[in-house]
């Protein structure tokens, strides 16, 4: 089946090729309808037997349905049209078509043609024939008109389906004569002509393409019937009278314009009109800026750049008061208290809120930093001097004076001398006792390389007297005492 040659699909219903609406040569998936009451289940019997049909360029019109044909939506159909006949794409059916036809003001009568059959393969065989014919005959066409000088633009061409009439679509600002270029152009092609004028609008419409909005133009996909659009539709909505801005794809202005042109139009009449400035004791004010939706208008004073913003309301009792020759105080307040109970107002609310921060700044400086400890969620219990003093230290096997706890290095160095000082006085006074014990049994003096013995008890048991709190330090030994000490015991 013919269809789309573009964007590849093979047929001429209504699925398309996904490109909302128009592509490469405009007939696929564009200008559909959605049947909202199919589902209603109308009795098959009074079906309104009339059927909208598409063709080439959106163009739609309505054949009746005289042999009861089972159609559906998308199924190419040979129609009747004068002298031959055509092929299109049923697009509506129903009770939706009896309606469209109203709002068309079309008549239910005799004048409305019938559906010949549905359309067969070689049918559709014979229409694509005459449908490669379209673009040289287009090329072919524009290069005549150039020749003859005339002051037209060719938009599109449309072939018969039985190949025997070919329509001309053109746009033109003034009155053309065109029976010269019939006369060549029948002779040329070996077909009858039909011209037919159409609006820039139209033009738009059957040559498609994507607007600033960034979808595809209204007048390609659903708009068939086209309104006026004038320049009173942008003042009402405050939009700049910017032609560049305002005028679509076709040259004229934007048919969307005209969409929420309504809502702005209801919205307006509870706005006042303001022709001439409000006169304040503060000095005329001239209207800026209105704000539709919102009900506000900016004024500003002596055309100044700051501007004031009041409601619509407001802007009406000033009007009423100018009326009657008195001016208030400014656009906000009519009497000078008024703005003065203001003022006192809003420095009232600026010192509270300057009291509330300030007292929140003393909270946090007042709290005090807790302790860190070694375990995250621990605190490290604090231990007295005399505990220290009175824990026993764990011995070494080898070495049992001596201390196994850590060292800590240089990091308190008052520490480290304290605690080297008391231990040098405890090893002296252990000297003396042992030359007092020497000299009492022998009389002798104790050699030096005999081991000391060892003192009854722990000696750092010993409670000992100004000792600073902190861990202990002892000097070095020399190695080789301690191992004769260890052999002689």
């Amino acid at each position: 089946m013919a269809g789309c040659s573009s964007c590849s699909t093979t047929t001429g219903s209504s699925g398309g090729c996904q490109n909302n609406g128009t592509c490469g040569t405009s007939d696929c998936n564009k200008m559909n309808a959605f049947d909202w009451l199919s589902h209603m289940g109308i009795p098959v019997v009074d079906k309104y037997n009339v059927v909208e049909v598409k063709f080439k360029g959106g163009r739609k019109e309505y054949y009746r349905n005289v042999d009861h044909l089972q159609l559906t939506t998308g199924d190419p159909i040979v129609v009747d049209v004068p002298n031959g006949h055509h092929i299109g794409w049923v697009s509506l059916q129903g009770e939706l078509v009896r309606l469209q036809m109203q709002k068309r003001k079309i008549k239910d009568d005799d004048s409305i043609l019938r559906i010949y059959r549905v359309a067969n393969q070689k049918d559709i065989e014979k229409w694509e024939e005459s449908k490669n014919r379209e673009v040289p005959t287009i090329y072919r066409t524009k290069q005549i008109i150039d020749e003859l000088k005339l002051d037209m633009k060719l938009s599109d061409v449309e072939f018969q389906a039985d190949n025997s009439k070919a329509t001309f679509y053109y746009s033109a600002e003034d009155r053309v004569d065109f029976r010269e270029l019939i006369k060549l152009l029948a002779s040329e092609f070996k077909i009858r002509v039909e011209m037919r004028q159409i609006s820039l609008r139209q033009e738009a419409g059957r040559l498609g393409g994507i607007g600033v909005c960034g979808r595809e133009l209204c007048c390609s996909t659903w708009i068939h019937d086209f309104k006026s659009v004038s320049t009173s539709a942008a003042r009402y909505q405050n939009l700049s009278l910017n032609p560049t801005k305002l005028s679509g794809q076709c040259g004229r202005l934007k048919c969307c314009l005209n969409y929420e042109l309504d809502t702005y139009m209801s919205a307006l009449e509870d706005i006042p009109t303001v022709e001439k400035p409000l006169f304040t004791e503060a000095g005329p004010a001239k209207l800026q800026k209105t704000d539709i939706f919102r009900k506000l208008m900016w004024f500003s004073y002596n055309n100044e750049n700051n501007w004031h913003s009041i409601t619509c309301e407001r802007v009406k009792a000033i009007q009423l008061m100018n009326a009657k020759d008195i001016k208030p105080f400014d656009l906000q307040n009519d009497h000078s208290k008024d703005a003065e109970d203001k003022i006192s107002r809003s420095n009232m609310e600026l010192e509270a809120l300057d009291k509330k921060f300030s007292t929140t700044t003393t909270r946090k400086k007042k709290k005090k930093k807790k302790p860190r400890s070694r375990v995250e969620g621990e605190t490290t219990p604090q231990v007295d001097s005399t505990q220290r003093q009175n824990k026993p230290a764990p011995q070494n096997p080898k070495n049992p004076n001596a201390s196994t706890e850590p060292k800590e290095g240089n990091r308190d160095r008052n520490r480290f001398k304290k605690n080297r000082m008391g231990r040098k006085n405890v090893d002296q006074n252990n000297k003396t006792e042992n030359k007092v014990e020497g000299n009492k049994n022998t009389g002798t003096p104790k050699p030096r390389n005999t081991p000391r013995p060892k003192p009854e008890g722990n000696a750092e048991n010993k409670p000992r007297e100004n000792k600073p709190a902190g861990k202990r330090r002892y000097p070095p030994r020399n190695r080789g005492d301690q191992n004769k000490g260890d052999q002689n015991e």
